[in-house]
Protein backbone atom coordinates (compact mmCIF):
# COMPACT_ATOMS: atom_id res chain seq x y z
CA UNK A 1 0.00 0.00 0.00
CA UNK A 2 1.27 3.65 -0.38
CA UNK A 3 2.60 5.55 1.89
CA UNK A 4 2.34 8.82 3.57
CA UNK A 5 4.60 11.20 1.74
CA UNK A 6 8.24 11.47 4.00
CA UNK A 7 9.09 14.69 5.23
CA UNK A 8 11.66 16.59 3.55
CA UNK A 9 15.02 16.53 4.63
CA UNK A 10 17.36 19.69 4.20
CA UNK A 11 18.93 18.21 0.95
CA UNK A 12 15.61 18.06 -0.72
CA UNK A 13 15.09 22.15 -0.37
CA UNK A 14 18.52 22.17 -2.42
CA UNK A 15 18.66 19.31 -4.95
CA UNK A 16 16.00 17.47 -7.24
CA UNK A 17 16.57 14.03 -8.38
CA UNK A 18 15.69 13.52 -11.73
CA UNK A 19 15.09 9.60 -12.14
CA UNK A 20 14.18 7.35 -14.79
CA UNK A 21 13.49 3.74 -15.07
CA UNK A 22 13.55 0.75 -17.67
CA UNK A 23 11.91 -2.13 -16.86
CA UNK A 24 11.82 -5.35 -18.90
CA UNK A 25 8.53 -7.84 -19.18
CA UNK A 26 8.74 -11.06 -19.93
CA UNK A 27 6.41 -11.54 -22.15
CA UNK A 28 3.70 -14.47 -21.10
CA UNK A 29 3.88 -16.68 -24.72
CA UNK A 30 4.12 -20.37 -24.87
CA UNK A 31 7.21 -20.46 -27.01
CA UNK A 32 10.43 -18.02 -27.13
CA UNK A 33 10.34 -14.87 -29.15
CA UNK A 34 12.50 -16.60 -32.51
CA UNK A 35 11.93 -20.12 -32.11
CA UNK A 36 10.01 -22.87 -31.25
CA UNK A 37 11.88 -23.98 -27.45
CA UNK A 38 9.37 -23.34 -24.14
CA UNK A 39 9.17 -20.44 -21.90
CA UNK A 40 8.33 -22.22 -18.73
CA UNK A 41 10.45 -20.81 -15.82
CA UNK A 42 11.93 -23.17 -12.94
CA UNK A 43 12.66 -26.22 -16.03
CA UNK A 44 15.88 -28.27 -15.42
CA UNK A 45 18.71 -26.39 -16.46
CA UNK A 46 19.53 -26.29 -20.34
CA UNK A 47 16.36 -28.18 -21.15
CA UNK A 48 14.40 -25.44 -22.68
CA UNK A 49 17.52 -24.43 -25.71
CA UNK A 50 17.44 -24.52 -29.63
CA UNK A 51 19.78 -24.19 -32.32
CA UNK A 52 18.26 -20.74 -32.77
CA UNK A 53 18.53 -19.29 -29.38
CA UNK A 54 22.16 -20.76 -29.14
CA UNK A 55 22.37 -18.95 -32.38
CA UNK A 56 24.33 -22.40 -34.25
CA UNK A 57 25.39 -21.55 -37.51
CA UNK A 58 22.75 -21.50 -40.65
CA UNK A 59 20.14 -20.85 -38.49
CA UNK A 60 17.63 -18.29 -39.29
CA UNK A 61 15.30 -16.63 -36.61
CA UNK A 62 11.27 -16.18 -37.48
CA UNK A 63 9.35 -13.63 -34.89
CA UNK A 64 6.71 -15.30 -32.89
CA UNK A 65 3.70 -12.99 -33.93
CA UNK A 66 2.07 -13.36 -30.48
CA UNK A 67 5.16 -11.48 -29.11
CA UNK A 68 4.41 -8.90 -31.46
CA UNK A 69 0.56 -8.40 -30.34
CA UNK A 70 1.58 -8.19 -26.57
CA UNK A 71 4.08 -5.68 -27.53
CA UNK A 72 1.61 -3.59 -29.29
CA UNK A 73 -1.18 -4.24 -26.63
CA UNK A 74 1.01 -2.71 -24.15
CA UNK A 75 2.05 -0.04 -26.09
CA UNK A 76 -1.32 0.97 -26.36
CA UNK A 77 -1.74 0.52 -22.93
CA UNK A 78 1.19 2.99 -21.70
CA UNK A 79 -0.60 5.33 -24.16
CA UNK A 80 2.43 5.47 -26.92
CA UNK A 81 2.06 5.74 -31.07
CA UNK A 82 2.48 2.71 -32.68
CA UNK A 83 4.72 2.80 -35.13
CA UNK A 84 3.72 1.42 -38.98
CA UNK A 85 7.12 0.75 -39.75
CA UNK A 86 9.65 -0.40 -37.09
CA UNK A 87 12.62 -3.42 -37.40
CA UNK A 88 14.80 -5.54 -35.71
CA UNK A 89 18.72 -4.83 -34.45
CA UNK A 90 21.90 -6.29 -33.32
CA UNK A 91 23.18 -5.12 -29.59
CA UNK A 92 26.99 -6.62 -29.62
CA UNK A 93 28.56 -7.14 -26.53
CA UNK A 94 30.38 -10.39 -25.07
CA UNK A 95 28.99 -12.44 -21.89
CA UNK A 96 29.08 -15.79 -20.87
CA UNK A 97 25.43 -16.01 -20.65
CA UNK A 98 24.47 -14.68 -24.18
CA UNK A 99 25.68 -17.72 -26.65
CA UNK A 100 25.33 -15.52 -29.43
CA UNK A 101 27.36 -12.87 -28.18
CA UNK A 102 24.52 -10.34 -29.78
CA UNK A 103 21.06 -9.88 -28.47
CA UNK A 104 18.42 -9.40 -31.03
CA UNK A 105 17.02 -5.63 -30.13
CA UNK A 106 15.19 -2.61 -31.63
CA UNK A 107 17.68 0.40 -30.82
CA UNK A 108 16.26 3.45 -33.40
CA UNK A 109 12.84 2.75 -34.63
CA UNK A 110 11.20 1.18 -31.86
CA UNK A 111 7.04 -0.56 -32.03
CA UNK A 112 5.79 2.34 -29.93
CA UNK A 113 6.86 5.66 -28.38
CA UNK A 114 5.65 9.02 -26.97
CA UNK A 115 3.58 7.32 -24.16
CA UNK A 116 2.43 8.31 -20.73
CA UNK A 117 0.98 6.47 -17.29
CA UNK A 118 -0.56 7.92 -14.71
CA UNK A 119 0.50 7.22 -10.96
CA UNK A 120 -1.19 7.48 -7.96
CA UNK A 121 -0.17 8.35 -4.50
CA UNK A 122 -2.20 8.74 -1.23
CA UNK A 123 -1.54 11.79 0.90
CA UNK A 124 -1.87 12.22 4.66
CA UNK A 125 -5.70 13.28 4.09
CA UNK A 126 -5.91 10.01 2.23
CA UNK A 127 -6.69 12.35 -0.95
CA UNK A 128 -5.14 10.25 -4.04
CA UNK A 129 -2.39 12.71 -5.92
CA UNK A 130 -1.96 11.90 -9.78
CA UNK A 131 1.29 12.62 -11.67
CA UNK A 132 1.76 11.33 -14.88
CA UNK A 133 5.21 10.04 -16.12
CA UNK A 134 6.51 9.87 -19.73
CA UNK A 135 6.93 6.83 -21.30
CA UNK A 136 9.87 7.50 -24.07
CA UNK A 137 9.64 4.17 -25.92
CA UNK A 138 8.79 0.34 -25.49
CA UNK A 139 10.63 -1.97 -27.59
CA UNK A 140 10.93 -5.90 -28.18
CA UNK A 141 14.16 -8.11 -27.69
CA UNK A 142 15.33 -11.44 -26.60
CA UNK A 143 16.19 -12.09 -22.60
CA UNK A 144 19.29 -13.25 -22.06
CA UNK A 145 20.89 -16.54 -20.16
CA UNK A 146 21.09 -16.71 -16.37
CA UNK A 147 24.73 -16.93 -14.63
CA UNK A 148 24.87 -18.73 -11.25
CA UNK A 149 27.94 -17.77 -9.48
CA UNK A 150 28.80 -20.86 -7.22
CA UNK A 151 31.57 -22.41 -5.02
CA UNK A 152 33.01 -19.67 -2.16
CA UNK A 153 36.41 -19.15 -1.34
CA UNK A 154 36.90 -16.37 1.53
CA UNK A 155 39.05 -14.62 -0.58
CA UNK A 156 38.20 -14.60 -4.07
CA UNK A 157 34.36 -15.25 -3.51
CA UNK A 158 32.52 -17.17 -5.65
CA UNK A 159 35.42 -20.04 -7.07
CA UNK A 160 32.90 -20.71 -10.58
CA UNK A 161 30.19 -19.72 -12.24
CA UNK A 162 27.39 -21.94 -14.12
CA UNK A 163 25.62 -20.78 -16.67
CA UNK A 164 21.50 -21.56 -17.54
CA UNK A 165 20.88 -20.78 -21.03
CA UNK A 166 16.95 -21.81 -20.31
CA UNK A 167 15.81 -18.14 -20.86
CA UNK A 168 17.80 -17.02 -23.39
CA UNK A 169 14.95 -16.06 -26.36
CA UNK A 170 12.77 -15.48 -23.98
CA UNK A 171 10.25 -12.34 -25.14
CA UNK A 172 11.20 -9.16 -23.50
CA UNK A 173 9.39 -5.51 -23.55
CA UNK A 174 11.91 -3.08 -22.50
CA UNK A 175 9.39 0.18 -21.17
CA UNK A 176 11.74 3.24 -21.26
CA UNK A 177 11.07 6.26 -18.78
CA UNK A 178 10.85 9.89 -19.65
CA UNK A 179 13.15 11.54 -16.51
CA UNK A 180 10.11 12.69 -15.01
CA UNK A 181 10.20 10.87 -11.67
CA UNK A 182 11.72 12.77 -8.83
CA UNK A 183 11.73 10.15 -5.75
CA UNK A 184 11.95 6.56 -4.67
CA UNK A 185 8.12 6.37 -3.88
CA UNK A 186 7.34 7.79 -6.95
CA UNK A 187 9.66 5.20 -8.71
CA UNK A 188 8.12 2.35 -6.88
CA UNK A 189 4.90 3.28 -7.57
CA UNK A 190 5.65 3.62 -11.37
CA UNK A 191 6.71 0.72 -11.18
CA UNK A 192 4.17 -1.15 -9.70
CA UNK A 193 1.52 0.92 -12.01
CA UNK A 194 3.29 -0.84 -14.85
CA UNK A 195 2.67 -4.79 -13.28
CA UNK A 196 -1.18 -3.86 -12.39
CA UNK A 197 -0.78 -3.07 -16.69
CA UNK A 198 0.86 -6.20 -18.02
CA UNK A 199 -1.23 -7.79 -15.46
CA UNK A 200 -4.48 -6.65 -16.14
CA UNK A 201 -3.63 -7.59 -20.13
CA UNK A 202 -2.13 -11.00 -19.10
CA UNK A 203 1.16 -10.16 -21.15
CA UNK A 204 3.37 -10.67 -18.25
CA UNK A 205 3.14 -12.31 -14.85
CA UNK A 206 5.07 -9.22 -13.00
CA UNK A 207 6.70 -11.40 -10.59
CA UNK A 208 9.69 -10.06 -10.06
CA UNK A 209 11.52 -13.06 -7.48
CA UNK A 210 11.38 -14.84 -10.46
CA UNK A 211 12.77 -12.52 -12.65
CA UNK A 212 10.08 -11.68 -14.94
CA UNK A 213 9.79 -8.08 -14.56
CA UNK A 214 12.83 -6.04 -13.68
CA UNK A 215 13.84 -2.60 -13.38
CA UNK A 216 16.80 -1.17 -13.63
CA UNK A 217 16.81 2.63 -12.22
CA UNK A 218 18.50 5.64 -13.83
CA UNK A 219 19.23 8.62 -11.22
CA UNK A 220 21.18 12.17 -10.97
CA UNK A 221 20.71 14.78 -8.70
CA UNK A 222 20.88 18.29 -9.82
CA UNK A 223 20.46 21.75 -7.88
CA UNK A 224 16.72 22.90 -8.03
CA UNK A 225 15.86 25.35 -11.02
CA UNK A 226 18.97 23.78 -12.85
CA UNK A 227 18.08 22.34 -16.51
CA UNK A 228 20.87 20.59 -16.88
CA UNK A 229 21.04 16.72 -15.61
CA UNK A 230 23.78 16.19 -13.72
CA UNK A 231 25.76 12.58 -14.00
CA UNK A 232 23.61 9.59 -14.43
CA UNK A 233 23.92 7.27 -12.17
CA UNK A 234 22.73 3.18 -12.89
CA UNK A 235 21.22 1.14 -10.23
CA UNK A 236 20.45 -2.58 -11.09
CA UNK A 237 19.77 -5.96 -8.72
CA UNK A 238 16.52 -4.83 -7.12
CA UNK A 239 13.98 -7.43 -6.73
CA UNK A 240 10.75 -5.40 -5.08
CA UNK A 241 9.64 -1.85 -5.50
CA UNK A 242 10.46 -1.44 -2.06
CA UNK A 243 14.50 -2.10 -2.60
CA UNK A 244 13.55 0.42 -5.70
CA UNK A 245 12.60 3.31 -3.48
CA UNK A 246 14.97 2.16 -0.60
CA UNK A 247 18.19 2.62 -3.02
CA UNK A 248 17.08 5.71 -4.90
CA UNK A 249 16.86 7.32 -1.14
CA UNK A 250 20.17 5.90 -0.93
CA UNK A 251 21.56 7.56 -3.72
CA UNK A 252 20.47 10.65 -3.63
CA UNK A 253 21.88 11.08 -0.44
CA UNK A 254 25.20 9.26 -1.26
CA UNK A 255 25.28 11.91 -4.69
CA UNK A 256 24.21 15.02 -2.33
CA UNK A 257 26.71 14.56 -0.01
CA UNK A 258 29.47 13.79 -2.66
CA UNK A 259 28.60 17.30 -4.34
CA UNK A 260 28.48 18.79 -1.20
CA UNK A 261 31.53 17.74 0.38
CA UNK A 262 33.63 16.64 -2.53
CA UNK A 263 34.35 13.51 -1.01
CA UNK A 264 33.88 11.64 -4.08
CA UNK A 265 33.31 11.96 -7.66
CA UNK A 266 30.26 10.83 -8.98
CA UNK A 267 31.21 9.19 -12.40
CA UNK A 268 28.61 7.43 -14.89
CA UNK A 269 28.44 3.70 -13.76
CA UNK A 270 26.36 0.99 -13.00
CA UNK A 271 25.94 -0.12 -9.21
CA UNK A 272 24.42 -2.99 -7.83
CA UNK A 273 21.85 -2.68 -4.63
CA UNK A 274 23.20 -4.27 -1.37
CA UNK A 275 20.28 -5.52 0.47
CA UNK A 276 21.92 -6.83 3.29
CA UNK A 277 24.06 -3.16 3.58
CA UNK A 278 21.46 -1.12 2.79
CA UNK A 279 23.51 0.50 0.08
CA UNK A 280 24.98 0.75 -3.28
CA UNK A 281 28.21 -0.50 -4.53
CA UNK A 282 29.96 0.26 -7.57
CA UNK A 283 29.66 -2.71 -10.19
CA UNK A 284 31.20 -1.44 -13.49
CA UNK A 285 31.59 1.35 -15.43
CA UNK A 286 28.22 1.99 -18.11
CA UNK A 287 28.38 1.32 -21.56
CA UNK A 288 27.38 4.10 -23.98
CA UNK A 289 25.00 2.99 -27.01
CA UNK A 290 28.07 3.34 -29.14
CA UNK A 291 29.84 0.60 -27.57
CA UNK A 292 27.40 -1.76 -28.81
CA UNK A 293 27.63 -1.05 -32.03
CA UNK A 294 24.42 -1.66 -33.12
CA UNK A 295 23.05 -1.96 -37.03
CA UNK A 296 19.87 -3.84 -38.48
CA UNK A 297 19.14 -7.24 -37.84
CA UNK A 298 20.26 -8.77 -41.32
CA UNK A 299 18.14 -11.92 -40.70
CA UNK A 300 14.64 -10.33 -40.07
CA UNK A 301 12.71 -8.05 -42.44
CA UNK A 302 11.16 -4.99 -40.89
CA UNK A 303 7.80 -4.68 -39.28
CA UNK A 304 4.63 -3.12 -41.02
CA UNK A 305 1.94 -2.93 -38.37
CA UNK A 306 -1.42 -2.25 -40.72
CA UNK A 307 -3.53 0.75 -38.94
CA UNK A 308 -6.43 -2.05 -38.70
CA UNK A 309 -4.60 -4.54 -37.18
CA UNK A 310 -3.72 -2.01 -34.40
CA UNK A 311 -7.26 -0.36 -33.80
CA UNK A 312 -8.79 -4.79 -33.24
CA UNK A 313 -6.25 -5.07 -30.92
CA UNK A 314 -6.93 -1.64 -29.28
CA UNK A 315 -10.33 -2.96 -29.14
CA UNK A 316 -9.57 -5.91 -26.93
CA UNK A 317 -7.83 -3.98 -24.49
CA UNK A 318 -9.94 -4.77 -21.18
CA UNK A 319 -10.46 -1.65 -18.61
CA UNK A 320 -6.94 -0.57 -17.38
CA UNK A 321 -6.14 0.29 -13.70
CA UNK A 322 -6.07 3.65 -14.08
CA UNK A 323 -9.27 4.03 -15.68
CA UNK A 324 -11.15 1.66 -12.43
CA UNK A 325 -9.58 4.04 -10.08
CA UNK A 326 -11.07 6.90 -11.93
CA UNK A 327 -14.46 4.82 -12.32
CA UNK A 328 -14.32 3.59 -8.44
CA UNK A 329 -13.90 7.35 -7.51
CA UNK A 330 -15.56 9.35 -9.04
CA UNK A 331 -18.76 6.84 -10.33
CA UNK A 332 -19.01 4.72 -7.06
CA UNK A 333 -18.00 6.78 -4.47
CA UNK A 334 -15.24 4.79 -2.99
CA UNK A 335 -12.04 6.67 -1.24
CA UNK A 336 -8.66 6.57 -2.73
CA UNK A 337 -7.34 3.31 0.02
CA UNK A 338 -10.38 1.26 -0.96
CA UNK A 339 -9.55 1.94 -4.59
CA UNK A 340 -6.50 1.28 -4.37
CA UNK A 341 -6.81 -1.88 -2.67
CA UNK A 342 -9.54 -3.49 -4.79
CA UNK A 343 -8.05 -2.13 -8.15
CA UNK A 344 -4.40 -3.80 -7.13
CA UNK A 345 -5.12 -7.19 -8.15
CA UNK A 346 -7.07 -8.16 -11.44
CA UNK A 347 -8.62 -10.77 -9.88
CA UNK A 348 -9.87 -9.30 -7.29
CA UNK A 349 -11.16 -6.15 -9.47
CA UNK A 350 -12.36 -8.34 -11.91
CA UNK A 351 -14.45 -10.34 -8.79
CA UNK A 352 -15.96 -7.11 -7.03
CA UNK A 353 -17.65 -6.20 -10.29
CA UNK A 354 -19.49 -9.53 -10.95
CA UNK A 355 -20.70 -8.62 -7.78
CA UNK A 356 -22.09 -5.36 -8.38
CA UNK A 357 -23.31 -6.17 -11.45
CA UNK A 358 -25.21 -9.00 -9.83
CA UNK A 359 -26.85 -6.04 -7.72
CA UNK A 360 -24.45 -5.71 -4.65
CA UNK A 361 -24.17 -2.53 -2.91
CA UNK A 362 -21.16 -0.57 -3.88
CA UNK A 363 -19.44 -0.04 -0.38
CA UNK A 364 -20.82 -3.23 1.76
CA UNK A 365 -19.36 -5.49 -1.01
CA UNK A 366 -16.11 -3.38 -0.94
CA UNK A 367 -16.04 -4.28 2.48
CA UNK A 368 -16.58 -8.15 2.05
CA UNK A 369 -14.39 -8.32 -0.91
CA UNK A 370 -11.55 -6.44 1.55
CA UNK A 371 -12.21 -7.85 4.91
CA UNK A 372 -13.27 -11.56 4.97
CA UNK A 373 -12.84 -12.87 1.55
CA UNK A 374 -9.31 -11.40 1.40
CA UNK A 375 -8.47 -12.72 4.68
CA UNK A 376 -9.96 -16.37 3.43
CA UNK A 377 -8.04 -15.73 0.38
CA UNK A 378 -4.72 -15.48 1.49
CA UNK A 379 -5.31 -17.85 4.56
CA UNK A 380 -5.77 -20.60 1.64
CA UNK A 381 -3.55 -19.40 -0.72
CA UNK A 382 -6.03 -18.62 -3.45
CA UNK A 383 -6.78 -16.50 -6.13
CA UNK A 384 -10.36 -14.71 -6.32
CA UNK A 385 -10.57 -16.50 -9.26
CA UNK A 386 -10.84 -19.78 -7.61
CA UNK A 387 -12.86 -19.36 -4.85
CA UNK A 388 -15.93 -21.33 -4.24
CA UNK A 389 -18.07 -18.35 -3.12
CA UNK A 390 -19.43 -16.87 -6.33
CA UNK A 391 -19.59 -13.34 -6.99
CA UNK A 392 -23.32 -13.75 -7.64
CA UNK A 393 -23.66 -15.35 -4.21
CA UNK A 394 -22.03 -12.30 -2.46
CA UNK A 395 -24.27 -10.08 -3.65
CA UNK A 396 -26.87 -12.43 -2.63
CA UNK A 397 -25.60 -12.51 0.72
CA UNK A 398 -25.77 -8.76 0.76
CA UNK A 399 -28.98 -8.33 -0.49
CA UNK A 400 -30.49 -10.74 2.24
CA UNK A 401 -29.19 -8.87 5.18
CA UNK A 402 -30.39 -5.39 3.09
CA UNK A 403 -33.87 -6.63 2.95
CA UNK A 404 -33.85 -7.95 6.54
CA UNK A 405 -33.74 -11.54 5.95
CA UNK A 406 -30.63 -12.12 7.81
CA UNK A 407 -28.69 -10.46 9.94
CA UNK A 408 -24.89 -8.96 9.82
CA UNK A 409 -23.77 -11.58 12.82
CA UNK A 410 -25.75 -14.67 10.75
CA UNK A 411 -24.20 -13.63 7.54
CA UNK A 412 -20.83 -14.21 9.28
CA UNK A 413 -21.69 -17.26 10.61
CA UNK A 414 -22.57 -19.08 6.89
CA UNK A 415 -19.52 -16.99 5.42
CA UNK A 416 -16.72 -20.24 6.14
CA UNK A 417 -19.22 -22.43 4.28
CA UNK A 418 -20.05 -20.21 1.48
CA UNK A 419 -16.45 -20.05 1.05
CA UNK A 420 -15.55 -23.46 1.24
CA UNK A 421 -18.60 -25.34 -0.48
CA UNK A 422 -20.07 -22.03 -2.47
CA UNK A 423 -23.75 -22.74 -3.26
CA UNK A 424 -26.71 -20.17 -3.04
CA UNK A 425 -26.54 -18.29 0.65
CA UNK A 426 -30.45 -18.46 0.42
CA UNK A 427 -30.99 -21.98 0.79
CA UNK A 428 -27.90 -22.13 3.51
CA UNK A 429 -29.61 -19.75 5.45
CA UNK A 430 -32.91 -21.55 5.14
CA UNK A 431 -31.90 -25.09 5.39
CA UNK A 432 -30.62 -23.93 8.72
CA UNK A 433 -33.31 -22.25 9.82
CA UNK A 434 -31.76 -18.58 10.41
CA UNK A 435 -33.77 -16.78 8.77
CA UNK A 436 -34.28 -13.26 11.13
CA UNK A 437 -37.22 -13.12 12.81
CA UNK A 438 -38.86 -9.79 12.03
CA UNK A 439 -42.43 -10.86 13.50
CA UNK A 440 -43.07 -7.97 16.06
CA UNK A 441 -45.70 -10.20 17.60
CA UNK A 442 -43.13 -12.77 18.14
CA UNK A 443 -40.43 -10.81 19.46
CA UNK A 444 -42.60 -8.67 21.55
CA UNK A 445 -43.31 -12.03 23.39
CA UNK A 446 -40.19 -12.94 23.62
CA UNK A 447 -39.27 -9.60 25.60
CA UNK A 448 -41.87 -9.17 27.47
CA UNK A 449 -40.88 -12.43 29.04
CA UNK A 450 -37.14 -11.23 29.48
CA UNK A 451 -38.75 -8.54 31.02
CA UNK A 452 -40.86 -10.50 33.44
CA UNK A 453 -37.65 -12.71 34.15
CA UNK A 454 -35.62 -9.80 35.12
CA UNK A 455 -37.47 -6.97 37.36
CA UNK A 456 -34.53 -6.30 39.31
CA UNK A 457 -32.78 -5.09 36.00
CA UNK A 458 -35.49 -3.37 34.94
CA UNK A 459 -35.76 -0.81 38.09
CA UNK A 460 -31.79 -0.75 37.97
CA UNK A 461 -32.14 0.63 33.92
CA UNK A 462 -35.02 3.02 34.69
CA UNK A 463 -33.26 4.39 37.75
CA UNK A 464 -30.52 5.13 35.21
CA UNK A 465 -28.78 2.46 34.17
CA UNK A 466 -29.53 2.62 30.93
CA UNK A 467 -26.32 0.42 29.31
CA UNK A 468 -28.45 -2.48 30.72
CA UNK A 469 -30.59 -1.70 27.21
CA UNK A 470 -27.23 -3.67 25.91
CA UNK A 471 -28.10 -6.97 28.27
CA UNK A 472 -31.85 -7.10 27.42
CA UNK A 473 -30.51 -6.91 23.78
CA UNK A 474 -28.19 -9.81 24.33
CA UNK A 475 -30.95 -11.69 25.71
CA UNK A 476 -33.43 -11.55 22.83
CA UNK A 477 -30.75 -12.65 20.52
CA UNK A 478 -29.39 -15.36 23.06
CA UNK A 479 -33.04 -16.75 22.87
CA UNK A 480 -33.49 -16.63 19.45
CA UNK A 481 -29.95 -17.95 18.40
CA UNK A 482 -28.78 -14.19 17.04
CA UNK A 483 -32.15 -14.36 14.75
CA UNK A 484 -34.04 -11.28 16.36
CA UNK A 485 -33.81 -8.22 13.98
CA UNK A 486 -31.32 -5.63 16.01
CA UNK A 487 -33.37 -2.37 15.19
CA UNK A 488 -36.75 -4.04 15.74
CA UNK A 489 -35.58 -5.32 18.64
CA UNK A 490 -34.40 -1.74 20.20
CA UNK A 491 -37.81 -0.30 18.81
CA UNK A 492 -39.92 -2.56 20.51
CA UNK A 493 -37.61 -3.18 23.27
CA UNK A 494 -36.62 1.05 25.03
CA UNK A 495 -40.41 1.78 24.83
CA UNK A 496 -41.25 -1.10 27.29
CA UNK A 497 -38.41 -0.24 29.51
CA UNK A 498 -39.01 3.07 30.14
CA UNK A 499 -42.68 2.06 31.04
Amino acid sequence: MTAAAPTKTPHETQYEAVIGLETHCQLSTNTKIFSNSSTEFGATPNTNIDPICMGLPGVLPVLNQKVLEYAVKLGLALNCQIAPYSKFDRKQYFYPDLPKNYQISQFDLPIAEHGWLEIELIDDDGNPQRKRIGVTRAHMEEDAGKLVHAGSDRLAGSTHSLVDYNRAGVPLLEIVSEPDIRSGREAAEYGQEIRRIVRYLGVCDGNMQEGSMRCDVNISIRPVGQEKFGTKVEIKNMNSFSAIARAIDYEIERQTQAIETGSETIVQETRLWDENLQCTKSMRSKEGSSDYRYFPEPDLTPLEVPAEQVQGWKAELPELPREKRHRYQEELGLSAYDTRVLTEDVDVTAYFDAALTAGADVKQAANWVMGDLTAYAKEQKLSFADLALTPETLAELIGLIADGTISGKIAKEVLPELLEKGGSAKELVESKGLIQISDEGELEAIIDKLLADNPDKVEQYRAGKTKLQGFFVGQVMKATSGRADPKLTNKLLVPKLKG
